[in-house]
């Protein structure tokens, strides 16, 4: 079988012969293993393994995507005939295009980031012990009546991207991951919550029994929920959600709503939009970093950069499309998968730390929310208003007093960032790693 490097060149070259001006390749080969456990027994067992294929190319101003996971030489002729013929029907994209080849610099050192655990892939029993312990240790947790499911599970995929411009790259990334969902109480009584943890690297994920006793403990404490009173209030956004919070603001700076001016931020560059102090990072060359990449959808250098500094915005999220129609340059931020073209994205974020805990702030905010968990959500894009489902615990006096649900929380973002407190405890496994973040004085209603 050929390499994805080989079979990359193979699909330009097709596209060539077919008539394609210009085109890129992306070739993405993934191999996981997932085992899921109930009641002490095997419930599913799972291993996938696969190939896809996506091409684009471009004549003129127009440009096509096709993608297929055959990897048949008249597979891939005929794959490039039918993207040739549709880009030809396309209608003319004046932002599309590969970038020029002094656009891109040198890829860095993949062998530096550990993307890929270099340790032999688990076995499916040792998939299984790890979901079996991790079930059982929710299932120890007092109140707690039954575990859905306790899953582990193991990935290695490889991405492979060559373009008419001359560039060609290569990286692999391993995953390894347990998740456990646990419900305590009985009846119409009952409450569920889950935890689970991923790292590139298998000896570095923490005992499983460690994540089942943490999704058990937060199914009990939520038992017996209430309605909070309604009014504005402080809420403080646990780290388990307050990502969400930066993902509103990221997605105001990517570079396509920026560009249709979609964006509550389209006229804030060099603008406060966070308080002083606080910076916001986008470091792609994380070492074993959840979403680290040596280079991006359109082959630009992978590199670190301050999209907020001190709490004034400093870039935007883009592609080459999207800066194009800025009149900027392209950040190193296209994502792409097989079947589309690129656009602009981010991988692993960073913000600033408080040295405050989150007990410290739950007590500062007196009475109030803490938000646990969002459901739905209604933000408008032009604007930054803001509402969103939520449950969590209501605080009285500096102290968590009891669980609630089915609350809802609205406010502005812009006004809502510019007023956040960040607490000290930012996952750095995660691909957003972002403290549990307090913000002042929104409406808080059953």
């Amino acid at each position: 079988m050929r390499s994805d490097e080989d079979l990359a060149q193979a699909l330009l070259a097709a596209a060539r012969r077919a008539g394609a001006a210009a085109a890129d390749v992306l070739v993405v080969s993934a191999t996981s293993t997932n085992v899921g456990v109930s009641g002490g027994k095997l419930e599913e067992a799972e291993r996938a393994e696969r190939r896809d294929l996506g091409l684009r190319v471009l004549i003129g101003q127009r440009q096509a995507c096709v993608s297929s996971s055959d990897a048949r030489a008249e597979a891939l002729a005929e794959m490039a005939e039918r993207a040739v013929a549709m880009a030809r029907e396309a209608p003319d994209d004046p932002w599309c295009g590969l970038a020029e080849a002094g656009e891109l610099a040198a890829i860095p050192d993949i062998a530096g980031l550990e993307m890929a655990d270099p340790a032999e892939p688990p076995e499916p029993a040792a998939l299984e012990q790890a979901a079996l312990a991790a079930e059982a240790a929710a299932l120890g947790i007092g109140g707690v009546s039954q575990v859905e499911q306790a899953s582990a599970s193991w990935g290695r995929d490889r991405v492979t991207l060559a373009a008419t411009n001359g560039f060609a790259g290569s990286y692999q990334r391993t995953s390894a991951g347990i998740r456990v969902s646990a419900i305590a109480g009985e009846g119409l009584g009952r409450e569920g919550d889950y935890a689970g943890e991923s790292r590139r690297f298998l000896a570095d994920l923490p005992p499983p029994a460690g994540i089942g006793e943490r999704a058990g403990r937060r199914a009990v404490e939520r038992l017996g929920p209430r309605k909070p009173p309604a009014g504005r209030f402080p809420v403080l956004f646990d780290e388990r959600v307050a990502a969400s919070l930066i993902g509103h603001l990221l997605a105001a700076i990517n570079g396509q709503a920026v560009a249709r001016g979609a964006s509550w931020l389209r006229q804030a560059m060099e603008s406060r939009i966070l308080p002083a102090g606080f910076d916001l990072i986008e470091d792609p060359l994380i070492r074993r970093g959840p979403a680290s990449r040596p280079f991006d959808g359109e082959g630009f250098a992978g590199r670190r950069r301050l999209l907020v500094a001190d709490g004034v915005l400093r870039s935007w999220v883009l592609d080459l499309a999207s800066a194009r129609q800025l009149g900027l340059k392209s950040t190193g931020n296209a994502r792409r998968g097989v079947a589309a073209p690129p656009s602009p994205g981010t991988g692993n974020i960073r913000v600033t730390e408080g040295a405050a805990s989150r007990d410290d702030l739950i007590a500062a905010m007196g009475t109030g929310l803490l938000v646990t968990s969002m459901i739905g959500a209604s933000v408008n894009a032009t604007t930054g208003a803001y509402s969103r489902g939520a449950t969590g615990f209501w605080v009285e006096g500096g102290a968590i007093a009891y669980p609630v649900n089915e609350v809802t929380v609205a406010g502005s973002l812009p006004e809502m960032l510019r007023s956040l407190a960040p607490a000290n405890d930012a996952d750095p496994h995660k691909v957003r790693a972002v403290p549990s973040l307090l913000v002042e004085g929104l409406t808080v209603g059953a």
